[in-house]
């Protein structure tokens, strides 16, 4: 994060006033550099259904915090991964908390219900500018972070048997 204030404060001040200035000062000003073994950085967003939700609201569970959109294929392909896991660890204190990187509302709600995802998900609808993605540094996707009961991050980027096998160890068969 240094580098890249020390790089945006060496722009002209009409590049930093630009269109991607301006979206590279926010992600100064809002990314917290989360990293495993750090505690997680709450947030709050809209669900589906317009109600607005905390991260924080899930605290006490393990929670798989996972930045996702409609369009994007590696996301969609790992959708029936999550529904299984999700399906299997709930009972034992498991939640998901997803994070929608698009734009469009209608694609948004038909991929999640496509893909018949039960747990809560919320987005701002901003795209990459996503508020929550800025904090937590995510600028590619899928991307997860596996947050303990405390609400210490104890794991990054776990797909498909690897979540399933840390899952396992965490809460059992």
């Amino acid at each position: 994060l240094t580098l890249t204030t020390q790089l945006y404060n060496k722009l002209t001040p009409e590049n930093q006033k630009s269109d991607d200035g301006i979206s590279i000062n926010r992600f100064i000003n809002l990314n917290k550099n989360i990293e495993v073994g750090k505690t997680f950085a709450d947030f709050e967003q809209k669900s589906i259904d317009g109600n607005v939700i905390r991260l924080s609201s899930l605290k006490g569970n393990y929670i798989l915090l996972e930045f996702w959109a409609s369009w994007c294929g590696p996301c969609i392909r790992e959708n029936p991964n999550l529904v299984k896991v999700y399906t299997k660890y709930k009972s034992r204190g498991f939640e998901i908390f997803g994070v929608s990187l698009d734009v469009s509302a209608m694609q948004w709600k038909k991929a999640i219900d496509k893909d018949a995802l039960p747990w809560l998900n919320v987005s701002d609808l901003k795209g990459a500018d996503n508020e929550a993605a800025l904090i937590y540094g995510v600028y590619e996707i899928p991307s997860n972070f596996l947050i303990d009961p405390s609400g210490k991050i104890i794991a990054k980027n776990l797909r498909g048997e690897n979540l399933e096998l840390k899952l396992k160890e965490l809460l059992g068969e």
